[in-house]
C-alpha cells in the first residue's frame, strides 16, 4: 500500500461517508458486536473454571452462568438486527452509488471529455467497477478491518498479562522476559509476513484482472449490441453468424485463461497464509502450554489465554486478508477519483444572456480556428462570418469538412481554440453557460429518442406543459399519430422499461426530435443532417416544413444534399475547415467553385 493507495482511499471513503453516514454507522456497530461477541465465552468460562476451582459453591457458578448467557444473548440479538440492516443496506448501496456520483458527474463534464481518449477510458473503468459495487467494495472492507482490527486490540488486552515476566525456580526460562520476548516477535514476524503475502498475491491478481478486464468487458459490451434488432439485419442476412460466434469464444477462452491465472495466484497466497496461521498457532499453544506446566498461569487462563491468543491469530490473518483487499479497493478508488476530478476546461462566465423577445441576437466568428484536443490538426482555420439576424442560412459541404464541428463550437459543446465567438459583440464564453445554450434549438444528424413518455421526450423534462407538448407535435406532423396513442402523452418511446410503450417509425423518431426542437421555442434553430437517411425529395419536404415552423428565428441547415437548401437567403460551403464559397443559390451555381460541382454531381436526383 502507498501513500496514493490511502488518499484514493479517503477520497472514497468521504464520498461513501457522505451518501450513506446511516449505513456506515451500523456498520460500526455490527462490527463492534461481532468482535466482542466471540470474547464473551472466552473471558467469562475462564473466570468460571477458576472459581470452581477456587472452592465457590454451585449457586455461585449457576450465577455467573446465567450473566454470561444473558449477556451472551443480548449480544447476539443486538449483532443480529445490526447485520441484517446493514445487509439490506448494501443490497442496493453500490448500484445507488454509482447512479449518483458517477452518473451525475457524467452528465455534468465538459462535453469535450466524451469524445477525450483517456478520459473515455476513465470513465468506462469507473462504471464498469461501479457494476461490481466500488461503494459496497469500500464497505465490506471498512466494516471487516473495523471488526478484525477491535479483536486483535481485544485479545492483546486479554493476553498481555501472560506475558509478564514471573520467577519459577524450576523453569526460569518460562516465565523470563527474554522468553516472552522471542514469542512476541515470532508471532509479530509472522502477523507481518502474512500481510505481504496477502498484498502482494493480491497485487499481482489484480494487474492480471486489470491489464486486460477493459478490454474484455468493451468486447463484451459491443458484442452484446450485436444481438439488437438493427444488427441482426445485416448478421442475418450477410451470414455475419460465424464471426460474431467466433469473437464470442475467443472473447471467453481468453476471460477463462486470465481467471485461471489469477486463481492460481489466490492458490498460493491461500497455502502460505495457511501456513503461517499454523505456525502461530503452534507456538502460541506451545507457550500457554508450557506456562501452564510451570504452574506460571492457572486452568482457566489457559483457557482464556489459548482462546484470546487464537482468535488474535485468526484476526491478524483476516486483517492482513483485508489489507490485500484494500489494494484492490484502492485500485478501483483511483479510476473513480480521477473521473470525478475532472476538471473544467471550459471558461464558466457569470453574464446572463440578455432576454429579447424580438429575438435580435448576432452570432459572429471572429478568426475562429479549432482543433480537437489532442490533435494537431486545424479541422476549423480563420473563420470569419457572421449571422443575419432571422436569415436562413445553409451549410453545405464534403464529409469532414468541419460543419458539424462549425455547431459544436456555435452551441459551445467546445470552446474555439483560436479566436472568438461573440454574441451582441460580447464573447459567448463570457455568458452563463446554461443561459447562452438556451439559445439554440438544434436537432442532430443523429438525434436521440429515449425511452421516455412522449411527453417528457418532446418537452426535454419532467415538467411539461401539454398544451405546448401538443402543438409541438402537431407542428411536427404528429398530430395524427397523437390521436392513436391510448395513454397520450404518457404513452412510453420503445419498451425498454414498459410492456406498454410503443415502438414508433425512424420517420416518427425524426419528427419527435422536430417537434422538440419547436418546444423549446429558442431564438436560434438548427437542424444537422437529421434526415441523412431520406432521400433528397423527401428531406426537401421537411426542411420546407419546418423552415414554415421557424418563422422569423434565425436558423442553421445543414445537409450534404444541396437541393434540400434553395429555400435559404444564404449557403455557407465548407471546405477543410474553412468557408470557400458563401451566397446563395443562384449566385453559387453561377460561379466556378466547389458547389456548383456538388450541385452537378447530385443533379441526377433533382431531374
Amino acid at each position: 500500500m502507498t501513500k496514493k493507495d490511502f488518499e484514493n482511499l479517503w477520497f472514497l471513503f468521504k464520498a461513501v461517508y457522505r451518501q450513506e453516514k446511516k449505513t456506515f454507522y451500523i456498520g460500526v456497530g455490527t462490527a463492534v458486536l461481532e468482535a466482542v461477541n466471540p470474547y464473551i465465552f472466552v473471558i467469562l468460562l475462564g473466570m468460571i473454571i477458576d472459581a470452581a476451582y477456587g472452592g465457590m459453591g454451585l449457586s455461585g457458578i449457576l450465577r455467573m452462568l446465567g450473566i454470561m448467557l444473558g449477556v451472551k444473548f443480548a449480544v447476539e440479538v443486538l449483532q443480529s438486527r445490526f447485520s441484517e440492516s446493514f445487509k439490506k443496506k448494501l443490497e442496493n448501496f453500490p448500484q445507488e452509488f454509482a447512479s449518483r456520483d458517477l452518473n451525475q458527474k457524467a452528465l455534468s463534464m465538459d462535453y469535450e471529455y466524451l469524445e477525450d481518449a483517456h478520459a473515455r477510458d476513465i470513465r468506462f473503468r469507473s462504471f464498469q467497477k461501479s457494476f461490481y459495487g466500488i461503494g459496497g467494495w469500500l464497505m465490506m472492507i471498512v466494516y471487516p478491518m473495523l471488526k478484525h482490527g477491535l479483536s486483535i486490540i481485544i485479545s492483546i488486552c486479554i493476553v498481555t498479562p501472560m506475558f509478564q515476566t514471573v520467577s519459577v525456580e524450576q523453569n526460569t526460562w518460562i516465565g523470563s522476559a527474554w522468553w516472552s520476548v522471542f514469542v512476541l516477535a515470532l508471532l509479530g514476524v509472522l502477523a507481518w509476513i502474512s500481510c505481504r503475502v496477502s498484498v502482494g498475491g493480491t497485487r499481482k491478481a489484480m494487474r492480471k484482472y486489470f491489464d486486460n478486464s477493459a478490454a474484455y468487458t468493451k468486447k463484451m459490451y459491443y458484442l452484446n449490441l450485436l444481438a439488437e434488432v438493427e444488427p441482426q439485419k445485416d448478421i442475418r442476412v450477410m451470414h455475419f453468424e460465424q464471426v460474431v460466434k467466433q469473437e464470442v469464444e475467443a472473447l471467453f477462452s481468453a476471460i477463462h485463461e486470465n481467471e485461471k491465472q489469477q486463481n492460481r495466484i489466490y492458490v498460493r497466497r491461500n497455502y502460505l497464509q495457511q501456513l503461517i496461521f499454523g505456525l502461530s498457532s503452534l507456538s502460541i499453544y506451545l507457550f500457554v502450554g508450557l506456562r501452564a506446566y510451570a504452574g506460571v498461569i492457572t486452568l482457566g487462563n489457559v483457557v482464556t489465554y489459548a482462546s484470546g491468543m487464537e482468535r488474535f491469530i485468526v484476526s491478524i490473518n483476516n486483517f492482513s486478508i483485508m489489507i490485500g483487499h484494500m489494494k484492490t479497493a484502492a485500485i478501483y478508488a483511483e479510476d473513480y477519483r480521477e473521473f470525478i476530478e475532472l476538471g473544467k476546461r471550459k471558461y464558466e462566465g457569470t453574464i446572463p444572456v440578455e432576454k429579447r423577445r424580438d429575438n435580435k441576437f448576432s452570432v459572429e466568428f471572429v478568426n475562429v480556428s479549432f482543433k480537437y484536443p489532442g490533435s494537431d490538426t486545424y479541422v476549423i482555420k480563420d473563420l470569419n462570418l457572421k449571422f443575419v439576424i432571422g436569415e436562413k442560412m445553409a451549410i453545405v459541404g464534403k464529409n469532414g469538412s468541419g460543419k458539424t464541428t462549425f455547431i459544436k463550437l456555435l452551441c459551445r459543446l467546445y470552446d474555439v481554440t483560436e479566436g472568438c465567438i461573440k454574441l451582441n459583440g460580447i464573447d459567448i464564453r463570457k455568458y452563463d453557460y446554461k443561459d447562452y445554450c438556451a439559445l439554440f434549438a438544434v436537432v442532430f444528424q443523429d438525434f436521440q429518442i429515449f425511452a421516455f413518455p412522449v411527453g417528457e421526450n418532446v418537452a426535454a423534462g419532467s415538467e411539461a406543459d401539454e398544451e405546448r407538448v401538443v402543438c409541438a407535435m402537431k407542428k411536427a406532423g404528429l398530430g395524427e399519430r397523437l390521436d392513436t396513442l391510448a395513454d397520450g402523452l404518457t404513452t412510453c418511446v420503445g419498451k425498454e422499461y414498459d410492456e406498454r410503450g410503443i415502438a414508433f417509425s425512424g420517420g416518427e423518431k425524426q419528427k419527435f426530435a422536430i417537434a422538440r426542437a419547436v418546444y423549446k421555442d429558442a431564438p436560434f434553430v438548427i437542424m444537422d443532417e437529421p434526415t441523412a437517411a431520406l432521400d433528397p425529395e423527401a428531406e426537401a419536404e421537411i426542411f420546407a416544413g419546418f423552415d414554415k415552423l421557424v418563422g422569423k428565428k434565425t436558423a442553421v441547415y445543414i445537409s450534404h444534399r444541396l437541393a434540400s437548401c434553395r429555400f435559404c437567403e444564404d449557403i455557407l460551403v465548407f471546405d477543410e475547415g474553412k468557408v470557400v464559397q458563401h451566397g446563395s443559390h443562384e449566385e453559387l451555381e453561377g460561379q466556378e467553385g466547389l458547389y456548383r460541382q456538388l450541385w452537378n454531381a447530385q443533379a441526377q436526383y433533382y431531374a
